[in-house]
């Protein structure tokens, strides 16, 4: 069999000898990572009804939207000026310049320095999926008490001022972590590239979130005591939301190698495998302390052991993998268990689960990263304390708690600023807070409230569900009951 290459053209008679052949003139990466975009676009709704789920009934709804409208801010905010921020190979040490902005030039031409592998257009929509999600993971510290408005103003500040940084200083060419071992490299034409590793996100994406939202919860405040118990509402769309976070984050890590390539594979190997080793470590750790299988901690722990492998994905090998999502998950309920004791409310977790997730994460990437797992790509690395260099766990340190610290301390800037300004008020009143997000800020809600009795005949019962497109506004919206009296 042979196979005629014609320029970029491919023709193979073998599975393509009909009387008129076609062509192929694609390229198998290029498919690949628009596909992992396209993966990693659907982990945003997933988030919200992952959060929504976890919710109370009355802020269920709510939830879903404030990470939609992420999704649409963020993206105004990528093409505008944010990639150019994060990735423009022409800016200085701290971050890039406005090369880019409008996504002006970029077309067929790559990113030489940063992903020479794709188009750089392509390049550009891969990493606009995760700013997206970035921004929207930080809500779950302020579930149920989330003004819309000041939240989606500090969501387009923060963006610019905190993850276009930190996304620079991780993995663009004159990034300073990236090239942490030699700092006086990095206004030159190749810095040495050798410093603090993250092969999909642990410090932009988890680590920034988190702790982020960890401000975010302090400046807002708690929720009210009620009657009404803090807990989810609705597992069945916690475990959907899991479901498609998990189906995502393989394009979120695997695509990260930019490239169809064996090292993109072990991403995906490794990123399944961390989230099934967190998801069993969470639900045993609760089960020897309350002897329940718990639905709540298979997630918490799934999402836990994805977190933590998202910085390791494209360095370690399946059985670190194990060794990462089982240590990760049970530092993350620990964390979470944490924030009762230091008296603030992280409703959903983000910090527990996010910050210090993508923290421990990145300090078991410096220990469990080995050289031949670059060289399922072609990459050159010097691994980690497992091949002997220690120093990489060093790096880790320093890049892990240079993001944690600017995310916290910029984000409370930020928030202080914006609690100023006539009719921007971070915290609902009080009467809005009980009345739930959903009403008070977006005059809708996820259930209508139904009680039928026996009295109720079929026709009344219909009626009832007939409600009018705004719903009365209540004191509190309790979940969906028939009750047969």
């Amino acid at each position: 069999m042979s196979v005629t290459y014609a320029g970029t053209a491919i023709l193979n008679p073998g599975t393509d000898g009909g009387d008129t052949p076609f062509i192929e003139t694609g390229y198998a990466s290029v498919a690949f990572i628009l596909i992992c975009s396209a993966l990693v676009w659907i982990m945003t709704p997933g988030l919200g009804l992952f959060y929504s789920g976890m919710s109370r009934t009355k802020n269920a709804l709510s939830l879903i939207m404030v990470t939609m409208l992420a999704m649409s801010i963020i993206t105004i905010q990528w093409v505008l000026f944010g990639f150019s921020l994060s990735f423009s190979e022409t800016g200085g040490r701290f971050i890039g310049d406005f090369h880019m902005a409008g996504f002006r030039n970029l077309g067929m031409s790559s990113l030489p320095m940063t992903a020479p592998q794709i188009p750089g257009i392509l390049f550009a929509l891969y990493q606009m999926q995760f700013a997206t999600i970035t921004s929207a993971l930080i809500f779950g510290s302020v579930a149920e008490r989330i003004r819309l408005m000041p939240a989606m103003l500090f969501i387009f500040l923060w963006s610019t001022i905190v993850y276009n940084p930190v996304a620079y200083w991780t993995w663009s060419k004159n990034g300073w972590i990236k090239s942490l071992s030699c700092l006086d490299t990095l206004t030159s034409a190749a810095p040495c590239g050798i410093g603090g590793y993250d092969f999909a996100g642990g410090g932009p994406v988890h680590i920034a979130s988190g702790f982020s939202g960890l401000a975010y919860c302090i400046m807002v405040g708690k929720r009210h005591r009620t009657e009404e118990p803090f807990k989810a509402h609705n597992m069945t769309n916690v475990f959907l939301g899991l479901a498609l976070l998990w189906y995502g984050w393989y394009g979120f890590n695997a695509g990260s190698a930019l490239a169809a390539t064996p090292r993109a594979a072990m991403a995906g190997v490794v990123t399944t495998v961390a989230a099934a080793s967190g998801s069993l470590s969470w639900v045993a750790y609760d089960y020897v302390r309350h002897k329940k299988l718990s639905g709540m901690g298979y997630c918490a722990g799934a999402v836990a052991g994805l977190v933590g492998i998202t910085p390791a994905a494209g360095y370690v090998a399946p059985w670190a993998a194990i060794v990462i999502g089982a240590v990760t998950a049970v530092c993350c309920n620990i964390a979470c268990r944490i924030k009762t004791m230091a008296g603030f409310d992280d409703s959903l977790d983000t910090w527990g689960v996010h910050g210090v997730g993508g923290y421990v994460g990145g300090i078991l990437t410096g220990v469990f990263a080995e050289q031949w797992i670059g060289e399922l790509d072609g990459s050159v690395i010097a691994g980690g304390w497992i091949d002997g260099n220690w120093r990489q766990v060093g790096y880790q340190l320093a890049g892990s708690t240079s993001i944690a610290a600017w995310s916290f301390f910029l984000s409370l800037i930020l928030l202080f600023f914006i609690d100023k300004i006539p009719g921007m008020h971070v915290r609902p009143k009080d009467d809005e807070h009980n009345e739930g997000n959903d009403l008070s800020e977006m005059g809708e809600v996820a259930y209508e409230i139904v009680t039928v009795t026996h009295h109720s005949g079929h026709h009344d019962a219909a009626a009832l569900l007939k409600r009018a497109e705004k719903p009365e506004r209540v004191t509190s919206v309790t979940h969906v009951a028939n009750t047969i009296t």
